[in-house]
């Protein structure tokens, strides 16, 4: 199995007491910070479905999960961000903590030496966009393989090693907005509850999407509706997500030259398929990390709500 290579180790508690974990050969704390009443960790390790790169993710551990293990709440980045955006701008820890939960915070794409990108790069394709999907272009397939590493590989990692239940949410931003959505769509037996913010809602009818899909997936379109929220959400028959969306009125990339983000679209698509869909338009907000700091709290708590009860 994946996990034959497993070996034990004993962590100390501050009342004496020892519990075992459970460790996987390879793994390196990048980083250790102390924010917040808990710890956040950069951590890397190699990922088979990543082309067998080096991939480095965060992950935020309340003080709490010394003594039980709690739900997790994945965090999905958009275009050009790594795995500390979201750390270093969010304001999300204090909130974690008030809410019980552990985040997690993958990268946004596979990186290293031997990952194919366009030339020149440019910001919203390829390294820093992974747009979350399985590759099948022969250029592309061996390493951008995001959906499979946030839905298979990362949560059995995350579960394996670090004192996390099995309970989860998915969350994100912009690009990372439109992998929780269509995550959680194709998934909702692994998810509890999905949220985003300014998500990319309807991918196949805007630049982003119809650039990274015809490079990722070729140029049937057909395939490319496997990845777009609002395609999914006209066909999905699965349990409630306590689906939770907030877009800024000011978003540059809503009332632009360009609106990639769609929103309507997807509203209007969860409505005719009767799915609850919970979208705020917030007015003033733009597409930055001010708009989620401000709401990011509300986020975690709605998370929580759901996830603690589904707790035995």
């Amino acid at each position: 199995s994946d996990l034959k290579d497993c070996k034990y180790i004993c962590q100390g508690l501050p009342d004496g007491e020892r519990i075992l974990l459970r460790t996987m050969s390879g793994m390196t704390i990048k980083s250790a910070v102390r924010v917040s009443q808990g710890v956040l960790k950069r951590v890397e390790f190699t990922s088979r479905t990543l082309g067998g790169t080096n991939t480095v993710f965060a992950t935020y551990l309340p003080d709490t999960t010394e003594f039980k293990k709690l739900p997790v709440v994945y965090w999905l980045s958009g275009l050009t961000c790594t795995d500390e955006n979201f750390s270093q701008k969010a304001g999300a820890f204090q909130a974690a903590c008030d809410n019980q939960v552990v985040l997690v915070m993958p990268d946004t794409s596979p990186r290293g030496d031997g990952v194919p990108d366009e030339d020149p790069h440019t910001y919203d394709f390829g390294v820093g966009a992974g747009f979350y999907l399985n590759a099948t272009t022969e250029k592309y397939k061996m390493h951008y393989n995001m959906y499979d590493f946030v839905v298979k590989e990362l949560p059995e990692f995350v579960e394996a090693n670090f004192p996390v239940t099995n309970k989860r949410s998915i969350s994100g931003h912009s690009m990372g907005g439109h992998g929780a959505l269509t995550i959680g769509l194709k998934n909702p037996d692994k998810y509890t509850s999905v949220s985003a913010f300014a998500p990319i809602c309807n991918p196949i009818n805007v630049p982003w999407g119809q650039k990274a899909f015809k490079f990722y997936l070729g140029e049937d379109q057909q395939a490319w509706k496997q990845y777009d929220a609002t395609e999914l959400i006209k066909e999905y028959k699965g349990k409630d997500l306590h689906i939770l969306c907030d877009c800024g009125t000011a978003d540059n990339f809503l009332i632009g030259d360009t609106n990639q983000l769609q929103p309507t679209a997807f509203i209007d698509a969860a409505l005719e398929a009767k799915v609850n869909l919970s979208f705020r338009m917030q007015a003033g907000y733009d597409h930055s990390y001010f708009f989620m700091s401000t709401f990011i709290g509300e986020h975690l708590a709605h998370h929580a709500r759901y996830l603690h009860a589904q707790q035995s």
